[in-house]
């Protein structure tokens, strides 16, 4: 090997060990939990590591359920979750947990029929479906609700998550709040007995799971529907609309939202002509006291920067953000993180 060959080995050699310990600088955050928000999630942290280089994110998208248990026992250092977390496992919880609530979305109902024709669904008719009372797509029942519509003599196959997920908590509280047989039945929770069904993992997993049954039915996030080309129904809302969801109709049922200073509440079956009633926040976990200060620092910079320019990048991929009012309040409450 000549002298120029050695130089070029020798300068390429380094490049390489400067490249490897740059990234080796690089902090690394991590979080686990909700699917509901894994897109707007994913959007922020690329975005976010070119404003700061020095940090990257690991989000796990394992549902709502994994993130809460993931941040009870430390070992993420940020957990996320569409449903709040209860009295019960906040008091689990080894210091003060805030909920930082950062977009809201719409759970769709989406279906596998020939044709895919638009749908109109109102609340008891989806009761009955889920608790496998009505089990054919022509029932009279879905029929009265889409008249003109050919709807097929098929057997109606319910879809359900199978794991611990917000996106089922919106979707039970919005069925309990219609029903009183669903409430005492079965309840609003991320877990619930499901009457009838085959599960999926995650809101890719449901999706999955309908487009590939024919006579399918569940429900996914707006979002995840239309990435996988899924039909969705309007709903008849609580001033008995039928609505489609959209950022405008979620930003509507928003709106209406009474908001308490724990910032754990609900958005479903929300008054108003043109509010989406199967809509619901969804949160970050942090513990307020952080363990590791260099840690705590970055991800406080981080939510202050996703809770403003962050917010503007929601409405692209079919999220709400949240009204400047409310994102005023959650600043403030991300000014009380401690590190």
């Amino acid at each position: 090997m000549n002298t120029i060959q050695l130089i070029r080995r020798a300068a390429l050699v380094a490049l390489v060990a400067g490249s490897v310990a740059g990234a080796s600088a690089q902090m690394l955050i991590n979080g686990a939990g909700a699917t509901f928000p894994y897109p707007i999630y994913s959007k922020w942290f690329d975005s976010y590591a070119k404003i700061d280089p020095s940090v990257r994110f690991n989000y796990q998208s394992i549902g709502s359920g994994g993130g809460q248990k993931q941040i009870l026992a430390q070992t993420v250092d940020f957990g996320a979750s569409d449903g709040p977390m209860s009295d019960e496992n906040l008091d689990k919880a080894s210091g003060k947990i805030l909920h930082i609530p950062t977009v809201a979305g719409a759970v769709v109902v989406t279906y596998n029929i020939s044709g895919s024709p638009k749908l109109k669904l109102d609340g008891a008719t989806l009761v009955d479906i889920f608790r496998g009372k009505i089990t054919k797509w022509n029932d009279a029942k879905i029929a009265a609700l889409n008249e003109g519509v050919t709807l097929p003599n098929q057997n109606i196959i319910v879809v359900h998550r199978s794991d611990g997920s917000g996106t089922s908590y919106i979707f039970t509280s919005y069925l309990s709040a219609v029903s009183y047989e669903w409430q005492q039945e079965v309840g609003a929770n991320t877990s619930v007995k499901w009457p009838s069904g085959l599960g999926g993992k995650g809101n890719e997993g449901v999706a999955g799971l309908v487009k590939q049954t024919p006579g399918a039915i569940g429900y996914v996030e707006l979002i995840y529907a239309k990435q996988n080309k899924l039909a969705y129904a309007d709903l008849k809302n609580a001033d008995g609309k039928f609505v489609s969801a959209s950022i405008e109709s979620v930003t509507a049922a928003l709106a209406t939202a009474r908001i308490p200073d724990d910032f754990r509440f609900k958005m479903v079956n929300a008054p108003g002509p043109v509010a989406y009633p199967i809509s619901g926040a969804t949160w970050l976990l942090i513990y307020q006291q952080q363990k590791d200060p260099a840690k705590g620092k970055k991800l406080v910079e981080f939510l202050k920067w996703a809770l403003t320019d962050g917010e503007k990048l929601a409405s692209e991929i079919g999220y709400a953000p949240l009204p400047e009012a409310i994102q005023q309040r959650v600043l403030n409450r991300v000014a009380e993180i401690k590190y």
